[in-house]
Formats: structure tokens, C-alpha cells, sequence
């Protein structure tokens, strides 16, 4: 958990609670799926290496679960499963599988033990395929009845739940649990739900099937609330939340699952196993396999979170707590003053001591508005090799 001394968020979390607030008692679970539905964001093309090396990555990050691939995509994803499988990680591994026996063939023979299985269950998605609600329920039946019965452990996966008939979707759910999955997902496909509505239709799943079956809350961010939703559903019963690292995903992405592992613990007080501290480094890692660049003020691991080029901030550098809302170290950063048009005395004092540069008071000022005129004229930054250079040439 994250040592309080380092959290400056205040008490009005807290009492927004209120005092009937009961946090689960166990950590929830968090399953990663970057390597297949991070991997189906736009030219994004993992290889064999680069998928064990992120899966070795999330495994030393702290995820519960890791999504391995849908092995029926290509030889090269089966065979990354594979080599995932043999790879003797902590987090349990599973494969993802449509309801359909070739492919959950497909996934027996890559050596996981435990798959997602999926189906659409809204109607306008089984008008999509050509499909009807007894056709999809059929093929539910057997695709998890098959599975079960070659020993995997299955969390069927209802895709478009948040467009379902309620009646009709919990009709399938039912279906599957009897057939044998021992696990639900309730899936945003397209990421319509509200944080409210992604707490009624959680809250209606928990109670069609009693408080100890699993549930999962996965999510979209097409409206920029995948990680509130995800929070929603965790406060209304969800016990593991799908996403990927970096909200990496189809169009707008998934939620971001250090976001919602900070949110939890840092504003509700919820463990889980993430260790935080890894972020950055394993950010970095699936940045740099990827090709899938964030912007730079990302919540917790964007390059520019924890930079500071305002004047009237840097004034406030000696007191941390003044002007962020989390020791950086949390997740892995570090705190630092750059330099720019918007730089203050106080950026320029702390940039000369980070550098070991002597220079007098006096000269402070003249190397202030040198840096406000380069930085005005890249429209950018000023970098700490053009700021040495100031300093070795003296102000004008």
C-alpha cells in the first residue's frame, strides 16, 4: 500500500464516503490485456519478442492476470503464448477465445490453463453477425460446456453488455455459469457507460448471481471516463478490472490500469497487487515495443507530469505537498524544473543548482529573460545544454 506521508489529497475523499463506507476486504484483481486488446490500437504490431518481453514486464509490475493473446490471430501470436506459458511467471496466464471449439482448440494447445471466452449479447451486435439470441445462446453452451470438460477455467466474456437487454443478458449469463464458467465479464465495448451506469448494470450482475461468483469490469475510454467507470464498478461489487497498460487499445483505448490501481488505493483506500513504483519503467517498456507514444501530461507516467516550467510554481519547489497531489516517487518519477518562457527567478536558481552551475545572484535576472526570449522563440522549451551555454557566454 502507499505510505500516507507521501498521499497530499486531503480529507475530502473521506467524508465524500461518508461513515457506512466498507472497502472490500481482499485486493482486486487486475488483469492485464495489452498484448491483445492493447495490441488492437491503430499500427500497433507486437512481435514474438516484444510480447514475452511486456509479459515479463507486467509480471514483475504486479498484475494478477495477463491476457497472453488470441492464439488464433497467427502462428506467431500462439507461438508468443507459448513461450509466455514456459516463461514461469507469477501472474496466471490466460488466452482469449470467441465461443467457438477451433478456437478453443487453439488455446488448449498453446498450454494455458484458463480462457476468456466471448460472445455478443446486445442486439445490435447479433444483427451485425446475422445471429440470433437462441443461435448465440447455443454456442455459448457448448463453447464453455467444451472447455470446461478439457480443464480450462473460463470467465465468459459479454461483449456489448452495456447495449443488452437486461433480461436478455442476464438469460446468457446464467447460461454460461451453468455450463460451466466460473467467471463473468461485463464488457463496455464501445465505452458508452456512464460511472453510474456501469455501477447499475455491475450492481444488477452481483445480484443475479450472489455475492461470491467473480466479476469483471472491462471498459472503454471513447468518453474519457474508462477509469471512473472501472472505480464505479469496483464500488459495486466488480472484483477484477480488465485493462491495459497505458489505456493502450482500439480507438480511444481501455482503462488504464495503473490509473486505476492509483485511484484505488490513493482516493478509496482499495488495495491491489500493482507495485506503483514499476509504472514508469514498464510504461516505458511497452512505449518503446510499441510504438504507441503517450501525450506527455498522461496521468502518472506522462514525461511532463512532474516538470515544472511556471515561475509561480517553482517558488513552491521546497513544498511538494503545495503543488502535487502524490509523491512522484509513487509511480516511479521524479520531480524536475524546466526551463521556458513561463520561468520565474526561482526556475533559475533551481535549475543552476540541479546542474552545479555557480553563478551570482546578480545574474539571475539576466539569464531569466534570455531563457524567456529562446523559449518564446522555439515555442518550446529550453534545454539544459542551451542553458549552459547561456551560463558559460554570461547574460547580455
Amino acid at each position: 500500500m502507499i505510505d500516507p506521508a507521501d498521499l497530499w489529497t486531503g480529507e475530502l475523499n473521506r467524508e465524500a464516503l461518508g461513515e457506512s463506507w466498507r472497502k472490500p476486504s481482499t485486493p482486486i484483481g487486475l488483469y492485464d490485456t495489452t498484448l491483445r486488446d492493447g495490441e488492437q490500437a491503430v499500427g500497433v504490431a507486437l512481435g514474438t519478442d516484444d510480447k514475452v518481453a511486456i509479459a515479463r514486464g507486467l509480471d514483475a509490475l504486479g498484475v494478477d492476470r495477463i491476457e497472453a493473446g488470441f492464439p488464433r490471430v497467427s502462428p506467431e501470436d500462439a507461438e508468443a503464448m507459448r513461450q509466455i506459458v514456459a516463461a514461469g511467471l507469477t501472474a496466471e496466464i490466460w488466452g482469449f477465445a470467441r465461443a467457438l471449439r477451433v478456437d478453443v482448440d487453439a488455446v488448449l494447445e498453446v498450454g494455458v490453463r484458463a480462457t476468456v471466452i466471448e460472445s455478443p449479447v446486445s442486439d445490435r451486435k447479433l444483427s451485425a453477425y446475422g445471429m440470433s439470441r437462441d443461435v448465440l445462446c447455443q454456442r455459448v453452451v457448448e463453447a464453455i460446456s467444451y472447455a470446461v470438460a478439457s480443464g480450462l477455467k473460463v470467465c465468459f466474456f459479454a461483449v456489448d453488455s452495456t447495449r443488452a437487454d437486461s433480461g436478455f443478458l442476464e438469460e446468457v449469463i446464467h447460461k454460461a455459469v451453468d455450463a460451466g464458467a466460473s467467471e463473468i465479464a461485463i464488457v463496455d465495448t464501445i465505452g458508452v457507460a456512464s460511472p453510474e451506469a456501469a455501477a447499475l448494470i455491475v450492481g444488477r450482475a452481483r445480484s443475479w448471481l450472489g455475492p461470491e461468483l467473480p466479476i469483471h469490469w472491462h471498459g472503454h475510454n471513447d468518453f474519457g471516463l474508462a477509469t471512473a467507470a472501472a472505480i464505479a464498478s469496483v464500488r459495486a461489487g466488480a472484483t477484477w478490472v480488465q485493462g491495459t497498460v497505458n489505456g493502450m487499445g482500439e480507438r480511444a483505448g481501455n482503462a488504464s490500469l495503473g490509473e486505476v490501481a492509483m485511484a484505488l488505493e490513493a482516493l478509496y483506500g482499495i488495495s491491489t497487487n500493482l507495485r506503483l513504483e514499476r509504472l514508469g519503467e514498464v510504461s516505458a517498456l511497452v512505449q518503446a515495443r510499441s510504438g504507441y507514444v503517450l501525450d506527455r501530461w498522461k496521468p502518472l507516467t506522462g514525461e511532463a507530469l512532474f516538470a515544472r516550467e511556471s515561475g509561480a510554481v517553482a517558488s513552491q519547489f521546497h513544498d511538494p505537498p503545495a503543488i502535487e497531489p502524490y509523491a512522484p516517487e509513487i509511480v516511479g518519477a521524479r520531480r524536475r524544473v524546466v526551463l521556458g518562457k513561463k520561468s520565474g527567478l526561482d526556475s533559475i536558481r533551481i535549475k543552476l543548482a540541479e546542474l552545479g552551475l555557480e553563478v551570482s545572484q546578480q545574474q539571475w535576472p539576466g539569464l531569466l529573460a534570455e531563457v524567456k526570449v529562446l523559449g518564446a522563440r522555439k515555442r518550446g522549451l529550453v534545454s539544459d545544454e542551451e542553458f549552459r551555454a547561456m551560463v558559460a557566454l554570461g547574460p547580455d
